[in-house]
């Protein structure tokens, strides 16, 4: 920790994303819904915890300094990257791990491939964030053959949501099949992209995150990462905005 931070404490959304308890948008949930204290005292979204300080949520005791976990699961089709406990295709119930963990982003329903799950809520912002670059790889196949003014299109930007999409790589694949990297993450992005350019995709799979590959790892199945990748993953963020 930084001498700053130790000085004037740590915000309290980051204090529990360290501890590993859920990501930091999540934590500004839980101190909105008066579900987490400080020494007793309901915590605001202003509060900052000092050393010697006790923060509970809903009334247990917060456990500091748990080990990292990281964890590439192939996702299949029909399970949520949500960890709404309603949502009973949610990717936490599919995973059933005995640590507390989550998603590192989402993947769509719809879709299939490489997806980060956690209990290190302080990396979440840093690898989505698209100012940080990140990079995100698919494959991609469609229902109609594909044009070279297509594949020009995907790469140079399109609007959706109010916003053109940043440049990215593309190239195809096959007649029906391109492979595309991006560089952020905006709402069902590819599927958009593609329904603005008159096709409909049939099936994706994400192949990549940063340097962390797919690879061979079955439909279903996960692993946890090697010390080479976390060592490159702590690396990468390490100067990122989060």
């Amino acid at each position: 920790m930084k001498k700053q931070e130790t000085d004037q404490g740590i915000q309290i959304n980051k204090y529990i994303s360290n501890a590993g308890f859920c990501s930091r948008r999540e934590a500004d949930k839980l101190v909105e819904d008066a579900r987490v204290t400080i020494n007793d005292d309901l915590a605001l979204s202003s509060s900052r915890v000092m050393a010697g300080d006790i923060v509970a949520i809903d009334g247990e005791k917060l456990k500091s300094n748990q080990r990292p976990i990281y964890i590439a699961l192939n996702k299949p089709v029909g399970v949520t990257s949500t960890t709404d406990d309603s949502d009973k295709s949610n990717i936490i119930r599919f995973m059933n791990h005995p640590k507390r963990i989550f998603p590192v982003g989402r993947l769509d329903k719809d879709s299939e491939g490489l997806i980060l799950l956690t209990n290190n809520g302080d990396i979440v912002n840093k690898i989505l964030r698209s100012s940080n670059n990140n990079e995100k790889e698919y494959l991609v196949t469609v229902d109609k053959e594909i044009t070279y003014e297509m594949i020009r299109q995907m790469g140079v930007g399109i609007r959706i949501l109010n916003e053109v999409t940043k440049p990215c790589f593309v190239r195809q694949e096959g007649q029906r099949r391109f492979r595309i990297i991006l560089k952020q993450g905006l709402n069902r992005q590819i599927r958009r992209m593609c329904d603005e350019l008159g096709y409909k995709v049939k099936s994706l799979k994400r192949i990549r995150i940063m340097h962390i590959q797919l690879a061979n790892l079955a439909v279903g199945k996960w692993r946890y990462l090697t010390p080479p990748e976390m060592d490159q993953l702590e690396r990468a963020l390490e100067n990122a905005v989060g």
